[in-house]
């Protein structure tokens, strides 16, 4: 029982990367499908696919980060792990939440967005650019989530 904060502080932190890791690996799966039709028929397409496909990996990235930090303010890593009552460990649990839920679902719908993106990109050439905008829009909801995920640990004194 004495130990429970230090758990949940930790649960947070796996279910950061955790979640916003399988939306960004299922992500760029999806993405990754759509982008190898396209250099099946067009292989100079390659770079830019690519870049429409990595896209919805990012949020992965943001869970990590997010992990590391809460792992850090514990001291799990960097050493000396710190005394946490459950009230801080219930505190760390939920300031990971934001980008493990959004983490997740925004890199699936910026998936399908690639996915989409992938199609224009391929058709009109002269389009990428624009072609970008679209996926990136899904993006700044992953940012909004890991920086409430980030505000809120750094609010949290142990």
């Amino acid at each position: 029982m004495e130990n429970l904060g230090l758990f949940f502080g930790i649960l947070g932190a796996a279910l950061a990367t955790a979640l916003a890791g399988a939306g960004s690996a299922k992500g760029v799966g999806i993405a990754g499908e759509a982008a190898a039709g396209v250099v099946t028929d067009d292989p100079s397409q390659f770079g830019h696919v690519l870049v429409l496909q990595l896209l919805p990996g990012t949020q992965g990235i943001y869970g990590l980060l997010t992990a590391f930090i809460a792992l850090s303010k514990m001291g799990v890593i960097g050493g000396g792990i710190k005394e946490m009552t459950l009230l801080n460990g219930l505190s760390i649990f939920a300031a990971c939440l934001p980008i493990a839920i959004a983490g997740y679902f925004s890199a699936v719908a910026q998936a399908k967005t690639a996915v989409s993106s992938i199609a224009l990109a391929s058709k009109r050439p002269d389009q990428f650019g624009k072609s970008m905008i679209f996926p990136a829009m899904v993006e700044t909801y992953a940012i909004l989530s890991l920086l409430i995920s980030i505000l809120t640990l750094n609010g949290i004194t142990l």
